[in-house]
């Protein structure tokens, strides 16, 4: 075939061209394939301990087995797909548990009740192993108003729980602390318990720290307060001789001028650049976000417009950055108001509100699923069952249409070459794969579930459905 660019005409065409695309690549690398944990709790630093994780699993499971004591009642709550076909009477509920499980796999998943049964399972095997994911140390808003002396005293005695639990393998997977905020006013009492709690820890711990170990930077407005972060954390390696690049921070998005700056640009990207590589992760407050936006108090939640405004404005700002993105907290929380020895009026009682707390959080919950943010925040044990009843029901509600539309198109394009909508199916098929991608990272789905697309686990982990499509084009 003739061509008419020699290849050192081409050479020179492309010099500046690559050294662009180059650079490019390297401000927007893709998600990264690191685990993302569903859920941070925050809790004060005065109150942890140790055993945090075991106690969050003890008082989950309470309230799943108290206020959701068989897959029924849980269907119904949250309205899981069949959830009006399920049985009311305990015999039922057995009768119907029984049959799914004598029914092969495929015939399971035909069963109306099967959804609410399986989510159902999940939850419990998950607050039964892993109930809590991830814990903040909480030295800001969750610690509240303490002299100095009182809090260099918990930032000792925080460390000091933490190097138990690390002895005994007892704290959760991912671990850290939120100190207040680098502004003028509280930028010394944040460094200061920061030092403290970092040296106690060290010292106690012969230079280790907690495996996921990050420290919360909250309310940032301007890029000198991260900056000023990253410098102490070099220095703080340095002093302590830990290695250099092993502290990590997060950010918080909690005020307006972290979406807008006077200039009416989005400083996030400025914000994650002066962290020097520092940062992982950036949360939203709603609370302190809603409050900036002048919202009453009635009316700051988590899907309010204000906040899917900052979402989605977050999202392009550090789309494809490898920055994980966290949404915030439901504040109202699944607690019964009577205690002790109660009436079954007093037990009614306490299931609707707890119910009727779990149906409001969860909706929360899903609708951050359904803006892309695949982590929350939550404050409270009995949070949790409808935590992981949200997400794993996001993904499982359509897993089988994602398998057979995942297998369809690798099918189908596999065997295509360049014809006109080959473009349209890359990108669909990437969005499938993603669907399993964050299934499989949330646990909704598991490995087994996953390879039933005809993928294999290295494909679905290299993250790029084109790259899976060159793979078999060259087999």
């Amino acid at each position: 075939m003739n061509i008419s660019i020699n290849p050192q005409a081409k050479s020179q065409l492309f010099r500046k061209l690559s050294a662009a695309n180059q650079a490019f690549n390297q401000l927007y690398p893709g998600d990264k394939s690191d685990r993302q944990p569903v859920h941070t709790v925050y809790g004060g630093a005065h109150l942890f301990n140790q055993n945090i994780a075991q106690h969050f699993q003890e008082k989950s499971l309470k309230a799943l087995v108290t206020y959701a004591p068989n897959f029924s009642v849980f269907g119904k709550l949250f309205q899981l797909k069949g959830f009006e076909a399920l049985p009311t009477e305990e015999k039922d509920i057995l009768a119907v548990e029984a049959a799914i499980k004598t029914l092969p796999t495929k015939k399971q998943t035909k069963h109306p009740a099967y959804l609410s049964y399986a989510i159902y399972q999940k939850v419990l095997q998950k607050l039964q192993t892993e109930a809590l994911e991830d814990f903040r140390i909480d030295f800001e808003d969750g610690f509240g108003n303490r002299s100095n002396e009182e809090e260099d005293q918990i930032a000792v005695q925080a460390a000091t729980e933490v190097a138990k639990g690390m002895q005994q393998n007892s704290l959760p997977p991912f671990i850290g602390i939120r100190i207040k905020s680098f502004t003028e006013e509280t930028k010394d009492r944040g460094l200061r318990t920061l030092d403290i709690f970092l040296s106690t820890l060290v010292q106690l711990t012969d230079g280790q720290l907690p495996n996921n170990f990050v420290v919360m930077l909250p309310k940032v407005t301007i890029p000198e307060q991260p900056e000023t972060l990253a410098d102490c954390f070099s220095l703080l390696e340095d002093q302590l001789q830990i290695p250099t690049g092993s502290l990590k921070m997060e950010m918080m998005v909690e005020t307006t001028q972290s979406i807008l700056d006077i200039n009416g640009v989005n400083p996030l990207y400025r914000f994650i650049k002066a962290a020097k590589g520092r940062c992982i992760a950036m949360h939203f407050g709603t609370y302190d976000y809603t409050a900036s936006c002048n919202i009453t108090a009635m009316y700051q939640e988590m899907n309010h417009p204000v906040c899917d405004f900052a979402h989605h404005v977050t999202k392009v700002a550090l789309g494809h950055t490898g920055i994980f993105l966290s949404d915030g907290a439901t504040n109202t929380m699944p607690i019964g108001p009577h205690r002790g020895d109660l009436t079954p009026a007093q037990q009614q009682e306490n299931q609707a509100v707890v119910h009727r707390a779990w149906k409001k959080g969860y909706d929360h919950i899903r609708h951050s699923l359904w803006n892309g943010y695949y982590q929350g925040w939550d404050l409270n044990p009995a949070q949790l069952p409808m935590r992981y009843a949200a997400v794993y029901a996001f993904f499982l509600e359509s897993y089988h249409d994602a398998v057979l539309r995942l297998k369809a198109f690798v099918e189908k394009a596999a065997r295509a070459s360049l014809t006109g909508d080959i473009f349209d199916d890359a990108a669909t098929g990437q969005g499938l794969l993603n669907y399993f991608l964050r299934g499989l990272n949330s646990g909704a789905i598991s490995e087994e579930e996953v390879l039933a697309t005809g993928l294999s686990l290295e494909e679905i982990r290299s993250r790029s459905f084109r790259k899976i499509l060159e793979g078999r084009k060259r087999i």
